[in-house]
Formats: C-alpha cells, structure tokens, sequence
C-alpha cells in the first residue's frame, strides 16, 4: 500500500489496486484561509475510485474541489450531509456523483477494500451556528493494511476501542490557525493518539498548509513546527511506531505488513 499527502487533510491511500481519496481541498484561497506551503496537488489528485469526506466544514468538504473529481465518482460522507449542504445535490445531478450516507459502524466495500466509518470527536456541522445534523467521522480503510484516516478529532478516551488495530495511522498534528481548541489534535494529544492506537506507521497531516491570511507573524511556530513536534514526541510516547513526515506531494510505502 502508498500514502500520498496532498497538503491538510488531503491524502490518497492505495491499497489492493484501489485509490481512496480524502477531504480533497484543491485551492489556493478558502475564505480568510491561503496556501502557505506546497503547490497546488494536480489532476492526478483527483483520480480516486472512492473518496471519503470526515465531516461538513468547508475546509473537508469543499464543493469545487468535489467538482472537479471524475464524473460518477463513488462519494462515502457523514449521514445527514446531503440534507445539510444543498450543493451536494447538485454535484450528485450535474456530475453524476454516487454518494453514499454513513454513520459510525457502517461499512462500505470498493473492489479489495472495505471502509468503515469510526466516531470522531469533533463538531461535524457546515456552519458554526444551528442544527447538529451530521457527525464528524474517522475511517479505516482495510485492504492488504488497515489505516486510519482520523479527519478531525479530539482525544477522547475510547479512540482505540473504536477505530480497533490499525496498520498504518493518517493523524491530524495541527490546523490552519494558531488557537486550536480540544475538538483538535495538536502534535501533543497527536502522540498520545499515537500510544494508543500502537500501529506500525504514521504519518502527520493536517498542518503546515493553509494559514489565515494577514496572521503570518502571529505565533508562525504553529504553522511551521507541528511536523516535527509530532515527530519527536512520538518517539518519546510510541518508539515502536514509525513516523513518515511527508512534504506536499510526496509519498510512501509504510511498514505495514500484518
């Protein structure tokens, strides 16, 4: 199997001849939010047999960047997403989309992987404000390994429990600004994820990639140091544990044999 990191939370997964595909976010700009490291991912991005969205916020669910995948793309979101963000409608009519609802529990089997969505801990609405509609989810994708691709999460004190053994772990180390609250994994709670989880490879994502714009010179070790941070202390917390720090674009073939 191949993990490739696109930037944020934004990774292809190979396994068993299938390409899995996560919270694609292909822009320069999102709102008050601009790429600040690593170019723009290419077409080759896009091309995914499957592609698994975590939850509603914009920066994981990003409708143009949804667009722009292969018509009838096989699309796995949290259950209740479609009622929560009309546009998904339209791609599902437009581009032909095959989207499919899950809550955590629920597998879902492309070729020679089966997905099974986890429970996150994390606020999984589209906006800030209303109607708690749609869960933040994790998944594992179990082919020839089983990896985890977290989304966003908190620590919380059944993660192992729930996500199960797990080969390979795809874990958020940071964010896109520099006050990330417990609903996030810093590079810290990250390492001690790690602990828990005990796979034997990892990989850091979610930081280094988008910054606020204007905020460059504010606490800019957060958007620089995560990586490394999370590399260190999971030396400290989980020395069994293999850690690949990715650059934007590149990718790697983890220890992940069973």
């Amino acid at each position: 199997m191949e993990v490739t990191w696109w930037g944020h939370a934004t990774c292809t997964i190979e396994d068993s001849g299938v390409r899995v595909l996560t919270d694609p976010l292909f822009v320069r700009r999102l709102a008050h939010l601009r790429r600040r490291r690593g170019a723009l991912p290419g077409p080759e991005a896009t091309v995914a047999d499957i592609v698994l969205i975590s939850h509603l916020h914009s920066d994981h669910l990003h409708l143009p960047s949804l667009a722009r995948l292969a018509p009838g793309s096989r699309l796995i979101v949290p259950l209740g997403a479609v009622r929560s963000v009309p546009g998904l409608r339209m791609l599902r009519r437009v581009r032909g989309l095959r989207i499919t609802e899950v809550a955590a529990g629920d597998e879902v089997r492309v070729g020679g992987v089966r997905v099974r969505a986890v429970p996150a801990q994390h606020d999984g609405r589209r906006l800030p404000v209303g109607p708690h509609r749609s869960p933040a989810l994790g998944y594992v994708v179990e082919g020839e390994a089983r990896t985890y691709f977290a989304g966003d999460t908190g620590l919380f004190e059944e993660m192992a429990e729930v996500v199960g053994p797990v080969d390979v772990a795809l874990l958020p180390v940071g964010g896109w600004g520099p006050y990330l609250g417990h609903s996030h994994l810093d590079a810290g709670r990250a390492a001690q994820a790690l602990a828990r989880l005990a796979p034997r490879s990892a990989v850091p994502v979610h930081y280094g990639t988008y910054w606020p714009i204007g905020m460059d010179a504010i606490r800019p070790h957060e958007f620089h140091s995560p990586g490394d941070e999370f590399v260190r202390k999971a030396a400290l917390l989980a020395p069994d544990v293999t850690v690949h720090r990715l650059a934007h674009g590149e990718n790697v073939r983890p220890e992940a044999a069973r």
